[in-house]
């Protein structure tokens, strides 16, 4: 049952929060003695462009809206995997190059080996011909051979010759075999080496090759991200104006039911129609019959327009989301504020501390609230959408009939947002009912993306800038619909040092961390890298292709990470100990392969992985 003005034209001037004003001041009566007023009210009042107006929402797997930068993003998405796998391939061959070389080292080391060991041995042959020569007036067998006057001192002397000349022989003979194994070993240690450096060599090539591809696709990228950044930063300045006017429109109702003398009543004094506190009478739904959880009133005082009254709780609840507007967009469980918030995060914060507890995630609160029609929805219901190809994905505060409030994903903010339609929007379910048994919840179909608070998002993983070692779980992956390196700087805020930016949980995460620095130290943070663009990711994978990251696998792309200077670039001075030790309470942690010992060193690069 729709019980306002409404234009007919979506997302423009009287359209979603213009209706806000008259869905919130004046009620229906649908039925018999309730028939509607012929005055339909106070008119609508402008209420801004809604995001996105006039733009098609993005499609999974497209960032932008703008078919040019999905294909360069796709064209940088292959380029990324190749330069992995190459990365990849590269690190084998080169383990492989080291052990060629390590095994013709050895094998050049065993023929020198046995070419000493030969020539030790023919020296002893020299020297037992000296000492023949010499020999000839000692009473020994070799005299006796060399003077025999008769067969059997000849036979005494070839004796000793013969035994003395078979062991000669077997020893020459092993060593001339040694000596041509250890050639044979050193010919082949060497094929081996030079097969593995061409490989690498070929590699390095097929890498640089790929490289230059991503230079050309960041190249080409360039305009695209500032077109797409300067339409980002105009959304949001339309977006701030359509938060500012629905916090006004929000404060208007306030001010009536004030006016006309309404205290809201506890959740629990309106669930029963029938039994509705004094002066409060039924709001009937779209198909006649009273509704549950929400009422009506008229007083003198309110101008004879019947005003909706909602559950204290509930008007607690939306007056806590709707001061929340504009609070940073964050990708992880649980952001419950109260300076970022998931869209889970929030509706779970805003109600649990108006006094109704509702679970922490998505899925929970669609399977364990209790559904009202779409039809029949009310201000502080909960919108679920899907698709359910895609599971409950993401969850919103209804205004009205056409709008709603969520920390989205896209717009990387608490915002007012237009409600989907079908098959998107998969339920609407009144918290002041209470909960009821858990319900099927729909599920993600195998292959399909993982959508979460209306943005596409990666699982949560180690960072791996580097083969250098696991690493402590990061709060890194797709967020707000913008792939590695791509996101528009109107997207993330500042961190109060020159330029640099950071996904906006994590610069206001840095800046408290850096306050709480000054305070014991009497100077802030210092920093050198924050944000890297995917251009400023394949520039310095150019340079350092062994120390950086892959282009587009960075968590500096993601905005998570930064480079630090001030000493903490180095290990055991005061400052780096002054970041172990405090770093983990703002959410900052120092990754497991960076630390002294841990494969690659570098003190210097911290990444936020959340509270």
């Amino acid at each position: 049952m729709r019980w306002w003005p409404r234009q007919t034209t979506r997302g423009v001037v009287g359209a979603s929060v213009a209706s806000l004003v008259v869905s919130l001041l004046a009620v229906p009566a649908a039925h018999a003695q309730d028939e509607a007023p012929t005055d339909p009210g106070p008119p609508p009042v402008e209420a801004g462009v809604a995001p996105g107006a006039g733009v098609p929402d993005p499609r999974p797997g497209e960032a932008f809206a703008d078919r040019e930068v999905a294909t360069l993003q796709q064209t940088a998405n292959q380029v990324q995997r190749e330069l992995g796998e190459l990365s990849d391939k590269i690190a084998t061959a080169r383990e492989r190059l080291r052990t060629a070389r390590e095994k013709l080292s050895e094998a050049r080391e065993e023929r020198r080996a046995a070419e000493a060991a030969l020539a030790e041995l023919r020296d002893e042959i020299d020297e037992l011909s000296r000492s023949a020569y010499m020999a000839q007036g000692r009473p020994d067998q070799l005299n006796v051979l060399l003077s025999a006057s008769g067969p059997k001192e000849m036979l005494e002397g070839s004796s000793f010759v013969s035994v003395l000349r078979e062991g000669q022989d077997r020893k020459l003979a092993r060593a001339l075999d040694r000596l041509r194994d250890a050639e044979a070993a050193e010919s082949e240690a060497a094929r081996l080496e030079d097969e593995a450096a061409a490989r690498e060599s070929e590699l390095v090539r097929r890498s640089d090759d790929a490289t230059n591809r991503a230079d050309a696709v960041s190249s080409e990228l360039r305009d695209p991200i500032a077109s797409a950044n300067d339409a980002v930063a105009a959304q949001q300045e339309r977006q701030r104006e359509r938060n500012r006017k629905t916090k006004k429109n929000w404060q208007r109702y306030l001010n009536r039911l004030d006016k006309a003398g309404i205290t809201p009543p506890r959740a629990s004094a309106l669930r029963d129609p029938g039994s509705l506190p004094p002066g409060l009478r039924p709001l009937r739904g779209d198909d006649g019959d009273p509704l549950r959880g929400v009422a009506q009133a008229s007083t003198p005082t309110s101008g004879g327009d019947r005003l909706l009254v909602l559950p204290k709780q509930t008007i607690d609840a939306v007056s806590d989301a709707i001061d929340a507007l504009g609070k940073p967009y964050v990708p992880r469980e649980h952001g419950t504020g109260p300076t970022s918030y998931s869209c889970d995060g929030l509706v779970n914060a805003v109600y649990s501390d108006a006094g109704l507890d509702l679970p922490g995630r998505a899925a929970r609160q669609y399977a364990t609230g209790r559904r009202v029609p779409v039809e029949d929805i009310q201000p502080g219901d909960l919108v679920f959408i899907g698709p359910a190809k895609y599971g409950v994905q993401h969850v919103g505060i209804a205004l009205d009939d056409e709008t709603m409030l969520a920390a989205d994903g896209r717009l990387a903010s608490v915002a007012v947002t237009d409600l989907p339609g079908e098959p998107t929007l998969l339920a609407i379910t009144r918290p002041s009912l209470g909960d009821r048994k858990p319900r099927r919840v729909p599920r993600r179909d195998d292959g399909e993306l993982t959508w979460r608070c209306g943005g596409v998002e990666l699982p949560l993983r180690t960072s791996s800038e580097t083969s250098g070692g696991p690493s402590h779980p990061g709060a890194t992956g797709a967020w707000g619909g913008y792939p590695n390196g791509l996101i528009p700087p109107s997207a993330m805020c500042g961190i109060g040092i020159g330029s640099h930016v950071l996904r906006c949980d994590a610069a206001q995460s840095f800046a408290a961390m850096s306050r709480a620095h000054a305070a014991d130290t009497g100077r802030g943070l210092c920093v050198t890298d924050s944000y890297r663009s995917f251009p400023a990711q394949v520039d310095l994978y150019r340079r350092k292709p062994s120390l950086a990251a892959v282009p587009g696998t960075s968590n500096h792309g993601w905005g998570v990470a930064i480079d630090m200077c001030g000493g903490v670039e180095s290990f055991g001075t005061s400052a780096h100990q002054w970041m172990r030790a405090n770093a983990p309470a703002f959410g900052w942690i120092h990754p497991n392969w960076a630390r002294q010992g841990g494969g690659r060193e570098e003190p210097w690069h911290w990444e936020y992985v959340g509270g």
